[in-house]
C-alpha cells in the first residue's frame, strides 16, 4: 500500500455497463482539476450540494454530462478533499473521464489509486478505525441480508466500541498495577486490596462473550464448507439438489456419473453453507478411467480441507466394507455426520442417532424427507445459536487476535493465584491483552497487515 500523500482517482462503481457511473477523487488542491474538467460556466461547486453540468476535455468538447459533487476536508470520505464525478455508466465514457481527470491533475500529481486506497486513506485521517474500514469491504461482499445487516452495525462502530471498552478495562487494571510496581514493598497486598482478581475476571467474562459474538458473526460472514463423500451411487448428487432446491447436479441411476466437484451455496437461518458435491469413492482398481480416478484424488483434497464431511451410505443396502474403508480414511480432525440416505426404500424414519462412533441422520434425498433435520444438525455442528444478542461480523484475524487476548489473560489470572507471583510479570500479560485488542481496531498495527487488508478491497474504495 502506497503511503504518500499524492492526489489519487479511481473508477467507483462496478466493472461493466450501468445507468451510472463515478469517478472518485481525493487529495489536497484538487478545485483547479474540478474547474478544468467541469463546465461551470461562472458558478461555483458548492460543499455537499450536486451540480448538473458537462464534463468537458482540454478543448471543450464534451465527454458526458451528469452531477459534479465537492466534499471540502475533513468533511469527505476519506478526510481529504473530495470530488465525485457521476456520469453515464458505460465503461468507455467512464474511462475517458477518468482519463481526462488525471491529464488535468498532472500538476498535483494526481495518480490511480490502489485498491482499497480511498478507504485506507480515511483510516488513516481517523474517519474509521480498522475494523470499520474491514466492515466496508463486508458489506460490499455480504452475500445474505443478516451479513449486509452486521457489516453495517460495524461500520457504525458497535464492533470497535465493544473492543475499546475491553481495552479501557484493561487499561485501568494496567493503571493499578504500574503504579503498584514502583512500591515494590506493597506488591504481596495489591491483588486484595485492590480487587485485581475481580477486575480480571470481569474483564476474562466480558471478552468471552464478545469472543463468542465474534465466532457467530464470522460464521455469517464466510460460511461453512460442507463435503459430501461416499461410494458411488449412493445419493450424494440428490442430496445436493435436495438441499439446493434446484436440479444443480446431474442424476442418474450410472455410478460414477460426478467425475468432478460441484458447489452450490445456500442459506439456512441466513448461515451460507458451501455444498461440495465430489465424486464417488472407489478402489483405484475399480475406477472405470483416468478421469475418475482424478475426480477421486479431488474428493480425497476436498475433504481435507472441509468444516464438516457428510458421508453418504445407502440405507437400503446397510454398511459395506468400502463404507468402514472410507471412514477409516476421513480426518479425525473433521466433523463427521453419517448420512444414511434411501429411507423411501429400507423402511426407516427420519431420525437423528447420536452414537460413539459418529452422528448418524435417517433421510431420503430423493423425496425430501429429514431434510430439515439435515440442516438444523449442520447449523449445530457450525455452533450457530440464535441468542437474540448483538453479534459482530468479525473477521479471521479478529478471532485470532481475541483468542490471543484471551489466552495472555489467562496467564495472568494463573499469575495472580500464585502468593509469590511477580507483579511485572502479571503487568506484561496484561500489557501484550491489550496490544492485541488494540489490533483490532488499528491502534496497534504493522504497516505490513494494513497492506494485505486493503489490498483485497475494490478499486475506487
Amino acid at each position: 500500500m502506497i503511503s504518500d500523500s499524492s492526489p489519487i482517482a479511481a473508477i467507483a462503481t462496478a466493472p461493466g455497463r450501468g445507468g451510472i457511473g463515478v469517478v472518485r477523487i481525493s487529495g489536497k488542491g484538487l478545485m483547479p482539476l474540478a474547474q478544468s474538467v467541469c463546465r461551470l460556466d461562472g458558478r461555483a461547486l458548492k460543499a455537499r450540494h450536486a451540480t448538473y453540468l458537462d464534463f468537458v476535455n482540454a478543448d471543450g468538447s464534451v465527454i458526458d454530462r451528469g452531477l459534479a459533487l465537492w466534499f471540502d476536508a475533513p468533511h469527505s470520505y476519506t478526510g481529504e478533499e473530495v470530488l465525485e464525478l457521476q456520469g453515464h455508466g458505460g465503461p468507455v465514457v467512464m474511462q475517458m473521464l477518468l482519463n481526462r481527470c488525471l491529464e488535468a491533475g498532472a500538476g498535483i500529481g494526481l495518480r490511480f489509486a490502489q485498491p482499497g486506497e480511498f478507504t485506507y486513506r480515511a483510516f488513516q485521517n481517523d474517519k474509521l478505525d480498522l475494523a470499520q474500514a474491514e466492515a466496508v469491504a463486508d458489506l460490499i461482499e455480504a452475500s445474505t441480508e443478516a451479513a449486509a445487516k452486521l457489516a453495517t452495525q460495524s461500520l457504525s462502530g458497535a464492533f470497535s466500541q465493544a473492543i475499546r471498552g475491553l481495552v479501557d478495562k484493561v487499561i485501568n487494571l494496567r493503571m493499578l498495577v504500574e503504579a503498584t510496581l514502583d512500591f515494590p514493598e506493597e506488591e504481596i497486598e495489591f491483588l486484595e486490596q485492590s480487587n485485581a482478581r475481580g477486575q480480571l475476571a470481569a474483564i476474562r467474562n466480558a471478552l468471552s462473550h464478545v469472543l463468542a459474538q465474534a465466532g457467530q458473526g464470522a460464521l455469517l460472514r464466510t460460511g461453512l464448507k460442507v463435503v459430501l463423500a461416499g461410494q458411488p451411487n449412493v445419493g450424494k448428487s440428490s442430496l445436493l439438489n435436495a438441499l439446493a432446491g434446484a436440479d444443480v447436479a446431474i442424476v442418474t441411476a450410472i455410478a460414477g456419473t460426478t467425475r468432478d466437484r460441484v458447489t452450490e451455496t445456500i442459506h439456512v437461518d441466513g448461515i451460507p453453507l458451501n455444498i461440495i458435491d465430489t465424486a464417488g469413492i472407489r478402489d483405484d482398481l475399480e475406477a472405470s478411467d483416468e478421469v475418475e480416478r482424478i475426480g477421486i484424488s479431488r474428493t480425497w483434497a476436498a475433504v481435507e480441507e472441509a468444516d464438516v464431511v457428510l458421508h453418504l451410505l445407502d440405507a437400503s443396502r446397510g454398511p459395506t466394507r468400502a463404507d468402514e474403508e472410507i471412514v477409516a480414511r476421513l480426518p479425525a480432525k473433521v466433523p463427521l455426520l453419517r448420512i444414511w440416505n434411501k429411507i423411501d426404500l429400507s423402511g426407516h424414519k427420519p431420525l437423528i442417532d447420536t452414537q460413539p462412533d459418529a452422528t448418524h441422520l435417517y433421510l431420503s434425498a430423493s423425496e425430501r424427507i429429514g431434510m430439515d433435520l439435515l440442516r438444523q444438525e449442520l447449523l449445530r455442528i457450525a455452533g450457530w445459536q440464535q441468542t437474540g444478542e448483538s453479534i459482530y461480523l468479525a473477521r479471521e484475524r479478529h478471532l485470532i487476535a481475541l483468542k490471543a487476548a484471551s489466552t495472555h489473560l489467562d496467564v495472568a489470572a494463573q499469575l495472580a493465584e500464585q502468593r509469590d507471583a511477580a507483579l511485572d510479570l502479571f503487568a506484561e500479560e496484561l500489557r501484550l491483552a491489550q496490544e492485541q485488542l488494540n489490533g483490532i481496531t488499528g491502534a496497534f498495527t504493522s504497516d505490513d497487515l494494513l497492506g494485505v487488508i486493503f489490498s483485497r478491497f475494490c478499486i475506487g474504495k
